[in-house]
């Protein structure tokens, strides 16, 4: 066994890894006065097969998001880049909305009643409310 892979076994056994690192806790998020979501809906809102909520992204390149896309669709995001490319191309959507970081979704989803975003739960506070927690 040579020293990556035995840095990596070890890693693995204590919980190191990455899925294990970048595992948290994600909230989806309405507005206060909003019914809180399914997690069908959810899915339905962030991948262009309803309109019943107005989704807002985190940007791309924050981590969450490739971990909220798993956890709430089962789909990577290249799968769902893939599904949106197809929905705009026959003119029958656009991609959510992207906030640059936690606190400009808060802001988002706070200022409208249709608005449904995602955060880490150590970010949730009184401007929102928490429809929804992904494990």
């Amino acid at each position: 066994m040579n020293k990556k892979h035995l840095a990596l076994l070890v890693a693995g056994l204590l919980g190191l890894g990455a899925g294990a690192a970048n595992a948290s806790e994600i909230v989806v998020i309405v507005h206060p006065t909003a019914a809180s979501p399914t997690r069908e809906q959810v899915a339905d809102a962030f991948l262009g097969k309803s309109l019943a909520y107005t989704p807002i992204d985190q940007a791309e390149e924050a981590p969450i998001r490739a971990e909220f896309y798993l956890k709430a669709t089962g789909r990577d995001l290249a799968q769902v880049k893939s599904a949106w490319s197809r929905i705009v191309f026959t003119g029958r959507g656009q991609p959510p909305r992207e906030a640059i970081d936690a606190a400009a979704v808060k802001r988002a989803v706070a200022n409208d009643p249709k608005a449904i975003g995602y955060i880490d739960k150590s970010a949730l506070d009184a401007s929102v409310k928490a429809g929804l927690t992904l494990h």
